[in-house]
């Protein structure tokens, strides 16, 4: 057995000498993915775009919990939309793929494969919305976009990737700014609850926040190496779409105003998330809400005793009908080659069954976020898996949420936090709100503002981290993806 692990080890990098090949070995060795042939395109496999329909399925119940239903709107928008919020073009311009030709033919104007759908659904809002009858509207779509990253990592960074992008108008200014606080609440959830994930969640600083918006806020999540994946999304857009599109209403005061918007999204970047805050020296570790594969049976020498071939059965048809997602690996390989695999795929509970287990009336369980190995009665099964299953969930977050806090380093000048940046760690750091600052940490360190930290209290007492000035935030910095 020995020997086969030593084998599966080498199959991926180190993941502590190597960490940037050890996340592209997990995605493409565990077959969550494959390049396409388009530089910068990635290609969905059955066991990556499983996790992502997990996360599409516990994120959609939430959403219409919230008032919330699905629409789809085109992919194709008039270059012509994106010119009428000029922080909005200048925003996404370096990014933006066009569309000028149609065979042979030019066209009268160029299209723009969206980067986001603000224009094109601001331009949609202007014809549905008239009276404040038709208040709120909360619509979100499940889609892919392009933005041509120059610099593209599976999951992290492609030129097309998969999201939901919400976006919501209301009569006020405050209830627009409310639904991206309240939809950053059920990104928490989702984070915290799904993909059992620590967040940090804030607004953003005016240099980060989204282009067109009056405020974005963030949620941030720890990776293993110390850097920060920006997770998710949420904007407080004000009037300035309404303007730009003449999004107006008919009051109940009888004058016509402006409606307020908000918008906000996560993508399949979830998806890298979970790979590089819960993954190991094995591989993926999967937290069981996500997990294609909950369980996985792997009979031990059925080929020569039918018994542990039929009891396998068996126990695969008791755990489907507990609502456990399982599988049983009957290939005809050795049980070292079988158990490595599903470690690499990241298969919350592997049950083992062979002919001694059955005549002691047990399986052999091993627990992937531990490798904690044990026997549990045969009888009865499904009811321990499904408890595992949630002891599992717990024991992910605990693990990351303890890794988190460890690597949270208070820092008060630059020489702290450039140690604290070195040693792999999120700087908690009081900061002036001077641009010039962020840019200098930035140039310097290769870090940036991440969120505003939930507790501003004692902001007056301290000073800039980079300039010595009074401070006027409490904010987080780290290295990110």
């Amino acid at each position: 057995m020995a020997k086969n692990n030593d084998r599966f080890v080498n199959q991926i990098a180190d993941i502590n000498s190597d960490y940037t090949q050890w996340y592209t070995d997990v995605c493409i060795k565990s077959e969550l993915c494959d390049y396409g042939p388009v530089k910068g395109t990635m290609v969905f496999r059955p066991y990556g775009y499983a996790i992502w329909e997990r996360i599409q399925a516990e994120a959609d119940k939430r959403f219409k919990a919230h008032g919330v239903e699905n629409a789809y709107f085109p992919m194709l928008i008039p270059q012509s939309f994106l010119m009428r919020e000029a922080e909005h073009v200048e925003g996404f311009a370096p990014e933006v793929a066009t569309v000028t030709h149609v065979g042979n033919n030019e066209l009268s104007e160029k299209l723009v494969l969206r980067p986001t759908s603000e224009t094109i659904i601001g331009n949609l809002y202007s014809k549905w919305i008239s009276s404040y009858r038709d208040l709120p509207l909360k619509l979100n779509q499940w889609a892919n976009v392009v933005r041509w990253e120059k610099t593209t990592r599976p999951f992290l960074r492609t030129s097309e990737f998969l999201w939901q992008e919400g976006h919501t108008a209301f009569a006020t200014a405050e209830e627009a700014n409310a639904d991206a606080l309240e939809m950053l609440d059920v990104y928490k959830e989702i984070a915290n609850d799904v993909l059992a994930l620590p967040v940090f969640c804030g607004r953003k600083s005016e240099k980060e926040k989204f282009a067109g918006a009056v405020a974005t806020y963030g949620m941030e999540a720890m990776m293993k190496d110390g850097k920060s994946l920006q997770s998710g999304t949420t904007h407080y857009l004000g009037d300035n779409f309404a303007k730009a599109f003449d999004v107006k209403f008919l009051d109940k005061d009888g004058t016509h105003k402006y409606a307020y918007q908000a918008s906000w999204g996560i993508s399949t970047r979830l998806i890298g998330a979970i790979i590089m805050a819960h993954g190991d020296e094995r591989g993926l570790c999967l937290p069981p809400v996500v997990a294609p594969v909950q369980a996985v049976i792997i009979p031990i020498g059925a080929a020569k005793n039918e018994q542990v071939s039929l009891r396998a059965k068996d126990l695969y048809c008791a755990l489907e009908r507990a609502g456990v997602r399982v599988k049983t690996d009957d290939r005809d390989s050795s049980p070292g080659f079988k158990f490595n695999h599903w470690e690499l795929r990241g298969v919350p509970v592997r049950i083992e069954l062979g002919a001694r287990d059955i005549e002691a009336g047990v399986a052999t369980l091993c627990r992937r976020d531990t490798g904690e190995k044990f026997t549990a009665p045969l009888d009865g099964l499904e009811e321990r898996i499904n408890t595992l299953l949630s002891d599992i969930a717990l024991n992910m977050f605990k693990k990351a949420d303890e890794f988190a806090r460890a690597h949270i380093v208070r820092v008060s000048d630059m020489d702290e936090m450039s140690a604290a940046l070195d040693g792999g760690n999120f700087c908690d750091a009081y900061w002036c709100e001077d641009r010039a600052c962020e840019d200098s940490i930035k140039q310097k360190f290769a870090a940036t503002s991440r969120v505003m930290h939930a507790d501003q209290s004692d902001v007056h007492e301290h000073t800039c981290v980079c300039c010595g000035k009074k401070a006027k935030r409490r904010i987080y910095f780290a290295r990110a993806y």
